[in-house]
């Protein structure tokens, strides 16, 4: 991968972090704790640990901001139920991707006072945005995983699109493909947005691509 790729990522990463913090964090409603999800490959392989873990792969890179605000979306991250540094660096990705992703959506619907969004787009969020994050940094980092070979896949006939769900919609898009030749935001008014409520006001005067 070229460093002009590498910066591409971290400069994606910082703006998953930058739109959690400014917009997500204030308005998120969810409990303290995360539930339990499926083993990572590590915990789950009886031959031992035989996946990049996370506390050798993935704490030292800038890819432990996703594990960083995953920690603070409650339920919605669902863990490895044996989690700890040993644990699939590739799975933690995906889990702390979806994480994310969920967080988003819901938080999103309730922001702009839609209806409580359903089980398939949420879980067409989740597993989308798990996937693609974690492809992403097993290219850069040449790890690999069986939970991902293995994931489901996502109906993408279900997933928002930016003009609905601004910051979700560009979270899912700009992942897509984030090394194509074409790396600008989905939704470049974004930036001019403060908080959720700003957001809201632009989707109810009829949005804007500018």
């Amino acid at each position: 991968m070229k460093p002009s790729d590498t910066v591409t990522i971290h400069q994606l990463l910082g703006r998953i972090a930058y739109f959690h913090t400014l917009f997500i964090e204030p308005a998120l409603v969810a409990s303290e704790q995360p539930g339990a999800g499926e083993p990572c490959c590590n915990h789950k392989d009886t031959e031992g640990f035989g996946q990049p873990e996370v506390g050798a792969v993935l704490a030292s890179t800038a890819w432990a901001v996703l594990d960083e605000i995953a920690t603070t979306v409650g339920e919605h991250l669902l863990l490895c139920p044996d989690s700890d540094h040993r644990c699939c660096a590739v799975c933690r990705v995906a889990a702390s991707g979806a994480a994310i992703a969920q967080a988003w959506t819901v938080t999103e619907h309730r922001a702009y006072g839609l209806p409580q969004p359903a089980d398939p787009l949420v879980r067409s969020c989740r597993t989308t945005a798990a996937t693609r994050l974690a492809l992403v940094f097993t290219q850069q980092h040449g790890a690999s995983c069986g939970g991902l070979a293995q994931a489901e896949a996502p109906d993408a006939s279900l997933l928002p699109d930016s003009s609905d769900l601004p910051l979700t919609g560009e979270l899912l898009a700009l992942w897509q493909d984030p090394l194509a030749a074409t790396r600008s935001p989905v939704v470049s008014w974004l930036n001019h947005c403060t908080d959720l409520n700003d957001i809201h006001r632009v989707l109810q005067q009829g949005g804007t691509t500018k």
